[in-house]
């Protein structure tokens, strides 16, 4: 239902984690090169348990390789330099959310090459500096999913 790309990733066990969310939550996973680890990386494997083979990953040389495949698709990034919360778009099915390297985030001219609405924040108290990066990512996909009524989600067993 919706897109999640790492630009970059650097750390395997955040990939990994994120992968597992990925898969629970019903998104498509898009990793833009150059990774920080190998996709056979054991501790990739290791936080994202068997969740690899429930997971759709992608993997794109770039990001326009990436948005190529998804034409309609509106990006909303996730930046502390970000002026909109988090949970106030009205997110649609197929919106992509795009996170950036844990050391540095999103260069500045592809955050600024998005409309300023579509460039998010998570709320943090002060002097915080952010979230770790699948903390991120699930708090976000959570959101839109929340907001299509966990649309797919399986009912608790009575």
């Amino acid at each position: 239902m919706f897109h999640l790309i790492l630009y970059q990733p650097e750390i395997p066990p955040n990939t990994g984690n994120v992968m597992r969310l990925c898969a629970n939550v019903g998104a498509t996973l898009h990793l833009i090169e150059p990774l920080g680890f190998s996709l056979d990386d054991r501790r990739l494997r290791r936080a994202g348990l068997d969740y690899r083979e429930w997971a759709d990953v992608r993997v794109h040389a770039c990001l326009p390789d990436c948005l190529v495949g998804l034409p309609h698709a509106r990006v909303f990034a996730l930046s502390t330099h970000g002026r909109v919360r988090h949970d106030a778009p009205a997110y649609r099915a197929g919106d992509c959310f795009l996170l950036g390297p844990e050391t540095r985030g999103l260069p500045r001219d592809l955050l600024e090459a998005l409309p300023a609405e579509r460039r998010l924040r998570l709320p943090m108290q002060p002097g915080n500096r952010s979230l770790n990066l699948s903390n991120a990512a699930a708090v976000v996909l959570f959101e839109a999913w929340r907001q299509h009524g966990f649309s797919g989600a399986c009912e608790p067993e009575t």
